[in-house]
């Protein structure tokens, strides 16, 4: 599965996909569009799979239109992602083109 990983998604947590192809919006040379066009970029691309901590997303895009799957990480903090990387990576296991899941890391 091709993977995009929004801005505020720490990259160390690829190495918890190994099987799936992570890019980040940086490596993609997105890092200067917003969530609209970035999610129109990432479909157009082939991404399977978007990974974002942008808590707001549901709110200011219309989701139920898109065909790529959306994984939302409550926080940005790497220690608090990596204690949970093995409920990220299931999420990302159990991901259906179109679904959104909300992933609350404490």
């Amino acid at each position: 599965m091709r993977v995009l990983f929004d801005q505020g998604t720490p990259a160390p947590l690829r190495r918890f996909l190994p099987h799936h192809e992570v890019v980040t919006a940086f490596e993609c040379g997105w890092s200067t569009l917003k969530n609209g066009a970035l999610l129109d970029a990432a479909e157009r691309e082939g991404f399977s799979l978007f990974v974002t901590t942008d808590m707001n997303l549901k709110y200011q895009q219309n989701l139920a239109a898109r065909r790529i799957a959306i994984i939302v990480l409550s926080t940005t903090s790497w220690p608090r992602i990596r204690a949970a990387a093995q409920e990220v990576a299931r999420a990302v296991e159990a991901a259906t083109p179109g679904s959104c899941t909300e992933i609350r890391i404490s």
